[in-house]
């Protein structure tokens, strides 16, 4: 029953280091001050901001669910010895 525990807590630690880095990897475009935007620009503007919202949250909820995890394993083991 552990040692399914420690293999869900890492995976859920992988997943969550993947969605983190997936985010970081999202880049915008600089704007200059002298440029001027068009609906399209401000779209891909505002379509990257909301890519990089949902994979850190799905990254936040990974790692909630793994040290809801960690932590049960942790009075399981407690309760055990």
């Amino acid at each position: 029953m552990l040692q399914l525990i420690d293999i869900v807590i890492a995976m859920l630690a992988a997943t969550s280091a993947w969605y983190w880095w997936l985010a970081s990897r999202q880049r915008l475009r600089r704007v200059s001050r002298r440029e001027e935007l068009d609906a399209g620009d401000i779209n891909r503007i505002v379509t990257a901001l909301n890519r990089t919202q949902i994979m850190n949250a799905r990254a936040a909820l990974y790692a909630s669910a793994m040290a809801i995890l960690a932590a049960a394993r942790m009075l399981i083991q407690a309760w055990l010895d």
